[in-house]
């Protein structure tokens, strides 16, 4: 069967906002991800659901279907820093479902195909300072990708490039910078920053136990883009006319120490950081939103202020439900 959308990876964080984004469209949408639905973080009974692992060419067939205007390919095996640093092989693994997406999108003949792609792409050389210049898309080349994961999307990069030029399938692809927001992973290990960050405010600020951990010596440097603005650039750039990957992200950069004490502001409290040992990936990381304000004029529209105050909302609700506190 025909539907408008498919959303490959629905049962993830940024799967779950997009599907609801589409319905709100009044998009027929076809909703696919590996995990049973009720791991999914948001499920949507106005759509089909399917639990299929794309990984298998079938499954991806299935997915795709009879074809579709648009299809969003969000599968892949990632998480926090912690968590890619720890998992290579399993995140390479990713490769599988973004081959066969692009093979059954093809045979369908399907409009547009979307691939998330991952600033963790860009050369490690070029992320050795924390007060670094912001990255363009130029700078993923010579490549030095983030082992494991970054390697995954740079290659899959390429080969959406080449589906397009070898046989005619409509490809775009963003390159996510550090997407945050309600409704996702805030605990367990894959968790990234501002969730992690979000959890362990919320956990001081219900106890009393004002010492937060954060690893290293919190001067690496992100810039952090709320989930909204990710979904309305993702179908932006899906339905646009730009082949090239794009950066979509936001260009307020700030440092893991002040992303702490921001959030720590929010929830009325003060806090002491106790630095310790962990997984810190690139020094430094900022999104430059030369091209993308070049096409499209688009600049994420949601403060890092705003945005932090909503998932830590959402986040402190969950700590609170969860521990009984």
């Amino acid at each position: 069967m025909a539907v408008d959308a498919v959303v490959a990876g629905a049962g993830g964080f940024i799967g779950g906002h997009l599907v609801s984004d589409l319905l709100s469209e009044g998009k027929t949408v076809r909703a696919v991800d590996v995990k049973p639905l009720d791991q999914w973080y948001q499920v949507h009974s106005e759509v089909e659901n399917l639990q299929r692992d794309l990984a298998d060419l079938g499954a991806s067939r299935e997915a795709v279907g009879d074809g579709a205007a648009e299809v969003y390919n969000l599968a892949c095996n990632m998480g926090g820093m912690g968590f890619i640093e720890n998992n290579k092989a399993l995140c390479m693994l990713s490769v599988l479902p973004s081959t066969h997406m692009l093979q059954a999108a093809k045979d369908a003949e399907v409009g547009r195909f979307f691939y998330s792609s991952s600033a963790c792409v860009y050369a490690g050389y070029k992320q050795t300072e924390a007060d670094l210049a912001p990255l363009k898309e130029e700078d993923a080349y010579p490549a030095d990708a983030e082992d494991g994961y970054g390697w995954e999307k740079l290659f899959s990069e390429r080969m959406a490039r080449h589906f397009r030029e070898d046989f005619g399938l409509e490809t775009r692809i963003a390159r996510y910078h550090n997407i945050y927001g309600p409704e996702g992973t805030w605990d367990g290990g894959r968790e990234k920053a501002p969730a992690a960050t979000c959890r362990k405010i919320a956990v001081a600020a219900l106890t009393g136990e004002t010492e937060v951990e954060i690893w290293g010596d919190g001067e690496q440097t992100r810039s952090f883009t709320y989930i909204d603005d990710c979904v309305q650039g993702t179908k932006m750039l899906t339905r646009g006319d730009v082949t090239e990957p794009l950066n979509l992200g936001s260009s307020e950069m700030t440092t893991i120490n002040n992303l702490y004490h921001l959030v720590a502001d929010i929830a009325g409290i003060d806090i002491t950081l106790k630095h310790v040992d962990g997984a810190l990936g690139v020094r430094g990381r900022n999104s430059d939103n030369t091209l993308i304000q070049k096409y499209y004029g688009w600049e994420p529209s949601i403060s890092l202020r705003e945005g932090m105050a909503k998932t830590y909302e959402w986040v402190y609700d969950q700590v609170k439900a969860k521990y009984n506190l």
